[in-house]
């Protein structure tokens, strides 16, 4: 047990140690992407036991609890908060080599100074030390997120969203809380409930959505709403990324199709996505702001589940379409226009990764550092081997010192030290090729690039007033 997750976890040399204590470990966190509750933020809430801040929300928990067994009524039916805690320290002990394990012990560790293991024998202690603290003022949401040593956080919001707690929470809380442009249901016109959702994001906008000229006009106004209430950054889940030239009297054509309930083919979908994505590209890029492309996830897997939970409760997966040529030629049409926006790619098949390390260094313009970003390691690739995998593209390929780094993509309040994890994987990866004789042991020089990693490289990219 002396060697469980010591101080030195993950770090295998001397190098990796003075480069992770020396430099990365004490650096402030931002958060550019994350699914975090606002409201929870706004009204700094303290949770009443562990199980509400730990499994409440967690699909990543969820799936793992089905796979060893347990029934849904102890994962997301209505079974006593205890009990499912008792249920997922039963399990935990099984979770070897799944990061579950690493990110359980770290946030007991960090937060709770908790350092035995999850287990049925330590269930009860742990139960009972964790939500006496819980308790404590100093860990209501806000301190917990002080604690983290978080200075942004950008959440994800849909464009019919208010942003009343983002603009609330600007004038008393000193860590920026920003809001995320999301535009997903309205962009993917095959979508279900896409008719539907017009409505709402017509409420937001003012006017009825009758027509192509209106969804885009509606959007491009919450993209101003949103950049008043701080947003720099938008994202988009492209599962799979399919884009072609589209006339707007084409999607205008396409989109009256689905007001009709018309089937609409790939061609088509492909077609109306790209045209406003170009647009929305264009404007971000005029504003400033990063886009962020998340591809490659099959989701809903289970429609028994879809059926009755709804989305994101554990049934996706990664998918293995191809996007090159797609993806390219977005991004080509945008940067032949000097209208291409800050980018950051993502893919959630590891086979992919090569391939997004390429692709950003095909439209680098010389405006910033690293215009066009390979993200980290992300879902189901944001485990040590799949981060690993992800840093040694990035570097072979591209130029690792100008990564913006880690985000948690979480719900939970207590997974900022996924941010410790990645750091201490980038140590050790960078500390072995110094190790190695790979590259110069000057440490106060690449010190300073493990910093900037951790943190400056995102503070410089984003533009984001601190």
């Amino acid at each position: 047990m002396e060697k469980f997750m010591t101080s030195e976890f993950l770090l295998k040399t001397e190098t990796a140690r003075e480069l992770y204590h020396n430099y990365a470990e004490k650096m402030p966190i931002y958060d550019y992407h994350n699914h975090l509750p606002v409201k929870q933020i706004y009204d700094d809430i303290n949770f009443e036991n562990i199980t509400q801040v730990w499994l409440g929300g967690d699909h990543y928990k969820w799936r793992a609890m089905r796979t060893f067994g347990i029934d849904e009524s102890y994962i997301t039916g209505d079974q006593p908060d205890y009990e499912k805690f008792k249920k997922w320290a039963e399990m935990v002990p099984y979770l070897i080599g799944n990061p579950l394990y690493h990110w359980t012990h770290l946030e007991l560790q960090r937060y709770f100074d908790i350092h035995e293991t999850l287990s049925p024998t330590t269930c009860d202690a742990i139960w009972e030390k964790c939500n006496a603290k819980l308790a404590e003022k100093e860990f209501s949401v806000r301190n917990l997120i002080r604690r983290s040593n978080a200075k942004v956080l950008c959440t994800t919001d849909d464009p019919k969203d208010t942003l009343e707690y983002h603009k609330k929470l600007k004038e008393e809380f000193e860590v920026k809380v920003l809001p995320t442009f999301r535009p997903d249901n309205a962009v993917h016109i095959r979508k279900p409930g896409f008719v539907s959702y017009l409505k709402d994001l017509g409420d937001a906008a003012g006017y009825e959505i009758e027509t192509h000229a209106d969804l885009k006009n509606a959007l491009v106004e919450r993209i101003h709403y949103f950049h008043e209430a701080g947003a720099r950054v938008s994202d988009h889940g492209m599962d799979n990324f399919a884009y072609r030239d589209c006339s707007d009297a084409e999607a205008e054509l396409i989109f009256q199709k689905a007001i009709n309930g018309e089937e609409i083919t790939d061609a088509e979908s492909a077609g109306f996505e790209g045209n406003v994505l170009h647009t929305l590209g264009k404007v971000y890029h005029e504003l400033g702001w990063t886009m962020q492309i998340h591809i490659g996830a099959l989701r809903n897997n289970s429609t028994r589940l879809f059926k009755k939970l709804g989305a994101d409760i554990g049934m996706d997966s990664i998918d293995d379409k191809n996007f090159a040529k797609d993806l390219s030629a977005f991004m080509d049409d945008l940067d032949f226009e000097g209208r291409l926006p800050k980018t950051i790619l993502y893919c959630l098949n590891p086979r992919d990764n090569e391939v997004l390390a390429t692709m950003i260094g095909n439209f680098q313009d010389g405006s910033c550092a690293a215009k066009v970003q390979f993200g980290s390691g992300w879902w189901f690739c944001d485990q040590k081997d799949g981060m690993e995998k992800q840093m040694e593209a990035l570097s072979q390929l591209g130029m690792i010192s100008k990564f913006v780094g880690m985000l948690t993509d979480s719900r939970s309040f207590l997974s900022f030290p996924r941010h410790e994890y990645f750091r201490r994987i980038l140590c050790n990866k960078i500390g072995n090729l110094i190790e190695e004789g790979q590259y110069p042991a000057d440490m106060e020089f690449v010190g300073k690039m493990m910093q900037d990693i951790s943190y400056n490289n995102a503070v410089a990219y984003f533009g984001i007033e601190l």
